[in-house]
Protein backbone atom coordinates (compact mmCIF):
# COMPACT_ATOMS: atom_id res chain seq x y z
CA UNK A 1 0.00 0.00 0.00
CA UNK A 2 1.20 3.48 -0.90
CA UNK A 3 0.86 6.62 1.24
CA UNK A 4 1.41 4.83 4.52
CA UNK A 5 3.87 5.98 7.17
CA UNK A 6 5.98 2.90 6.59
CA UNK A 7 6.16 3.77 2.88
CA UNK A 8 7.15 7.30 3.84
CA UNK A 9 10.08 5.90 5.78
CA UNK A 10 11.13 3.97 2.68
CA UNK A 11 10.92 7.16 0.64
CA UNK A 12 13.16 9.06 3.06
CA UNK A 13 15.68 6.23 3.04
CA UNK A 14 15.79 6.40 -0.76
CA UNK A 15 16.12 10.19 -0.87
CA UNK A 16 19.27 9.95 1.23
CA UNK A 17 21.02 9.08 -2.04
CA UNK A 18 20.24 12.48 -3.58
CA UNK A 19 22.88 15.17 -3.51
CA UNK A 20 20.31 17.70 -2.31
CA UNK A 21 16.77 16.90 -1.21
CA UNK A 22 14.62 19.55 0.43
CA UNK A 23 11.42 18.52 2.20
CA UNK A 24 8.36 20.74 2.52
CA UNK A 25 4.84 19.92 3.62
CA UNK A 26 1.51 21.62 3.00
CA UNK A 27 -0.65 21.16 6.10
CA UNK A 28 -4.03 21.63 4.44
CA UNK A 29 -5.83 19.70 7.16
CA UNK A 30 -5.36 16.92 9.76
CA UNK A 31 -2.42 18.57 11.56
CA UNK A 32 -1.91 15.50 13.76
CA UNK A 33 -0.80 13.61 10.63
CA UNK A 34 1.90 16.25 10.19
CA UNK A 35 3.08 15.64 13.73
CA UNK A 36 3.54 11.96 12.84
CA UNK A 37 5.65 12.68 9.76
CA UNK A 38 7.62 15.29 11.72
CA UNK A 39 8.49 12.70 14.35
CA UNK A 40 9.58 10.21 11.69
CA UNK A 41 11.78 12.83 10.05
CA UNK A 42 13.38 13.79 13.36
CA UNK A 43 14.07 10.12 14.09
CA UNK A 44 15.67 9.66 10.66
CA UNK A 45 17.76 12.83 10.79
CA UNK A 46 15.72 14.98 8.41
CA UNK A 47 14.48 18.53 8.85
CA UNK A 48 11.58 19.96 6.86
CA UNK A 49 9.36 23.00 6.52
CA UNK A 50 5.69 22.68 7.49
CA UNK A 51 3.37 25.23 5.90
CA UNK A 52 0.21 25.77 7.95
CA UNK A 53 -2.97 27.40 6.75
CA UNK A 54 -4.79 29.63 9.24
CA UNK A 55 -8.15 27.85 8.91
CA UNK A 56 -9.50 25.63 11.73
CA UNK A 57 -8.76 22.36 9.91
CA UNK A 58 -5.05 23.23 9.77
CA UNK A 59 -4.16 25.83 12.40
CA UNK A 60 -3.47 23.91 15.63
CA UNK A 61 -1.17 25.89 17.97
CA UNK A 62 -0.25 22.85 20.06
CA UNK A 63 0.79 20.85 16.99
CA UNK A 64 2.67 23.81 15.50
CA UNK A 65 4.69 24.20 18.70
CA UNK A 66 5.43 20.48 18.89
CA UNK A 67 6.63 20.31 15.29
CA UNK A 68 8.84 23.36 15.84
CA UNK A 69 10.27 21.75 18.97
CA UNK A 70 11.35 18.78 16.83
CA UNK A 71 13.64 21.10 14.88
CA UNK A 72 11.43 21.70 11.85
CA UNK A 73 10.70 25.07 10.28
CA UNK A 74 7.18 26.51 10.30
CA UNK A 75 5.86 28.47 7.33
CA UNK A 76 2.62 30.18 6.37
CA UNK A 77 0.45 28.45 3.75
CA UNK A 78 -1.39 31.52 2.53
CA UNK A 79 -4.52 31.76 0.39
CA UNK A 80 -5.46 35.40 0.94
CA UNK A 81 -6.22 36.47 -2.62
CA UNK A 82 -8.55 33.51 -3.04
CA UNK A 83 -10.39 33.99 0.25
CA UNK A 84 -10.74 37.73 -0.43
CA UNK A 85 -12.08 37.07 -3.95
CA UNK A 86 -9.34 38.98 -5.74
CA UNK A 87 -9.51 42.16 -3.63
CA UNK A 88 -5.82 43.08 -3.41
CA UNK A 89 -6.00 45.46 -0.46
CA UNK A 90 -8.17 43.13 1.61
CA UNK A 91 -5.96 40.19 0.69
CA UNK A 92 -2.79 41.94 1.83
CA UNK A 93 -4.41 42.90 5.12
CA UNK A 94 -5.62 39.33 5.54
CA UNK A 95 -2.14 38.00 4.79
CA UNK A 96 -0.48 40.30 7.34
CA UNK A 97 -3.07 39.52 10.00
CA UNK A 98 -2.70 35.77 9.63
CA UNK A 99 1.08 35.98 9.41
CA UNK A 100 1.02 37.76 12.79
CA UNK A 101 -1.15 34.96 14.22
CA UNK A 102 1.43 32.39 13.23
CA UNK A 103 4.35 34.52 14.34
CA UNK A 104 2.78 34.83 17.78
CA UNK A 105 3.66 31.14 18.14
CA UNK A 106 6.92 30.65 16.22
CA UNK A 107 9.32 32.57 13.96
CA UNK A 108 8.14 32.57 10.33
CA UNK A 109 10.38 33.57 7.43
CA UNK A 110 8.96 31.40 4.64
CA UNK A 111 5.58 31.26 2.92
CA UNK A 112 3.97 29.06 0.29
CA UNK A 113 0.79 29.52 -1.74
CA UNK A 114 -2.20 27.26 -1.10
CA UNK A 115 -3.61 26.31 -4.48
CA UNK A 116 -7.32 26.88 -3.75
CA UNK A 117 -8.28 24.84 -6.84
CA UNK A 118 -11.99 25.68 -6.65
CA UNK A 119 -11.35 29.39 -7.19
CA UNK A 120 -10.00 31.37 -10.12
CA UNK A 121 -7.62 33.36 -7.92
CA UNK A 122 -3.93 32.54 -7.70
CA UNK A 123 -2.69 33.97 -4.40
CA UNK A 124 0.84 34.34 -5.78
CA UNK A 125 -0.49 37.24 -7.85
CA UNK A 126 -0.59 39.26 -4.64
CA UNK A 127 3.17 39.67 -4.99
CA UNK A 128 2.82 41.45 -8.31
CA UNK A 129 1.59 44.39 -6.23
CA UNK A 130 3.26 43.92 -2.82
CA UNK A 131 6.68 42.75 -1.61
CA UNK A 132 6.73 39.94 0.93
CA UNK A 133 10.41 40.60 1.63
CA UNK A 134 9.37 43.84 3.32
CA UNK A 135 7.54 41.70 5.90
CA UNK A 136 10.65 39.72 6.82
CA UNK A 137 9.80 36.82 4.52
CA UNK A 138 12.86 35.32 2.88
CA UNK A 139 11.38 32.60 0.67
CA UNK A 140 8.31 31.69 -1.35
CA UNK A 141 9.42 28.37 -2.90
CA UNK A 142 7.26 28.74 -6.02
CA UNK A 143 8.87 32.12 -6.71
CA UNK A 144 12.36 31.79 -5.25
CA UNK A 145 13.44 28.30 -6.34
CA UNK A 146 15.61 27.92 -9.44
CA UNK A 147 13.68 25.12 -11.11
CA UNK A 148 16.18 24.96 -13.95
CA UNK A 149 18.43 23.27 -11.38
CA UNK A 150 15.88 21.75 -9.00
CA UNK A 151 13.28 19.09 -9.81
CA UNK A 152 9.90 19.64 -8.13
CA UNK A 153 8.05 16.56 -6.95
CA UNK A 154 4.68 16.76 -5.19
CA UNK A 155 2.04 14.27 -4.07
CA UNK A 156 -0.81 16.57 -5.03
CA UNK A 157 -3.76 14.49 -6.16
CA UNK A 158 -2.45 11.62 -4.00
CA UNK A 159 -0.07 10.63 -6.78
CA UNK A 160 3.39 11.75 -7.80
CA UNK A 161 2.35 12.62 -11.35
CA UNK A 162 -0.42 14.88 -10.05
CA UNK A 163 0.66 17.77 -12.26
CA UNK A 164 -1.79 16.23 -14.73
CA UNK A 165 -4.73 17.01 -12.43
CA UNK A 166 -3.33 19.92 -10.42
CA UNK A 167 -4.65 23.42 -10.97
CA UNK A 168 -1.67 25.30 -9.46
CA UNK A 169 0.69 22.96 -7.57
CA UNK A 170 2.98 22.42 -10.55
CA UNK A 171 5.81 24.06 -12.48
CA UNK A 172 4.54 24.17 -16.07
CA UNK A 173 7.60 26.06 -17.36
CA UNK A 174 9.78 23.01 -16.78
CA UNK A 175 7.38 20.06 -16.77
CA UNK A 176 7.77 19.29 -20.47
CA UNK A 177 11.54 19.03 -20.09
CA UNK A 178 11.22 16.88 -16.97
CA UNK A 179 8.85 14.60 -18.85
CA UNK A 180 11.34 14.31 -21.72
CA UNK A 181 13.97 13.36 -19.14
CA UNK A 182 11.71 10.55 -17.95
CA UNK A 183 11.19 12.21 -14.58
CA UNK A 184 7.55 11.18 -14.22
CA UNK A 185 6.57 8.93 -11.32
CA UNK A 186 3.15 7.67 -10.32
CA UNK A 187 3.78 5.77 -7.10
CA UNK A 188 6.28 6.06 -4.26
CA UNK A 189 7.77 2.75 -5.37
CA UNK A 190 8.42 4.29 -8.80
CA UNK A 191 10.53 6.96 -7.10
CA UNK A 192 12.40 4.44 -4.96
CA UNK A 193 13.19 2.26 -7.96
CA UNK A 194 14.42 5.26 -9.97
CA UNK A 195 16.76 6.23 -7.15
CA UNK A 196 18.14 2.69 -6.99
CA UNK A 197 18.69 2.63 -10.75
CA UNK A 198 20.50 5.97 -10.64
CA UNK A 199 18.04 7.66 -13.01
CA UNK A 200 16.47 9.97 -10.41
CA UNK A 201 17.38 13.71 -10.33
CA UNK A 202 20.08 14.67 -7.84
CA UNK A 203 18.62 18.01 -6.75
CA UNK A 204 14.96 17.91 -5.74
CA UNK A 205 12.30 19.79 -3.81
CA UNK A 206 9.73 17.34 -2.43
CA UNK A 207 6.32 18.58 -1.33
CA UNK A 208 3.94 16.27 0.51
CA UNK A 209 0.54 16.69 2.14
CA UNK A 210 0.75 14.71 5.40
CA UNK A 211 -3.03 14.30 5.53
CA UNK A 212 -2.55 11.61 2.85
CA UNK A 213 0.00 9.58 4.79
CA UNK A 214 -1.39 7.26 7.47
CA UNK A 215 -1.27 3.70 8.75
CA UNK A 216 -4.90 3.94 9.87
CA UNK A 217 -6.78 1.82 7.34
CA UNK A 218 -10.06 3.73 7.62
CA UNK A 219 -8.39 7.13 7.20
CA UNK A 220 -6.34 5.74 4.33
CA UNK A 221 -9.48 4.55 2.52
CA UNK A 222 -11.36 7.80 3.12
CA UNK A 223 -8.45 9.83 1.77
CA UNK A 224 -8.17 7.59 -1.30
CA UNK A 225 -11.88 7.89 -2.07
CA UNK A 226 -12.17 11.63 -1.44
CA UNK A 227 -9.03 12.47 -3.41
CA UNK A 228 -10.20 10.41 -6.37
CA UNK A 229 -13.37 12.50 -6.46
CA UNK A 230 -11.37 15.73 -6.07
CA UNK A 231 -9.20 14.79 -9.02
CA UNK A 232 -12.30 14.55 -11.19
CA UNK A 233 -13.36 18.02 -10.07
CA UNK A 234 -9.85 19.40 -10.70
CA UNK A 235 -9.90 18.07 -14.26
CA UNK A 236 -13.20 19.89 -14.82
CA UNK A 237 -11.78 23.11 -13.34
CA UNK A 238 -8.70 22.89 -15.56
CA UNK A 239 -10.86 22.26 -18.63
CA UNK A 240 -13.11 25.23 -17.78
CA UNK A 241 -10.40 27.76 -16.85
CA UNK A 242 -7.52 26.79 -19.07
Amino acid sequence: MDFTLSKYRELLNALDACEQATLRHDVDRKPLNSLETARIEREMGWSATYYFRTVPESFDPAVILQIASLGHEIGYHYESLATCHGNLEAAYEDFCRNLDRLRALVPVSTISMHGSPKTKWDSRDLWKHYDYHSLGIETEPYLDTDFSKTFYLTDTGRRWDGFQVSVRDKIPEYQDQWTKNGWVYHSTDDIIQAVRKGSFPKHILVNTHPQRWTDNQWQWLVELTSQSLKNVVKRLVIKKNF
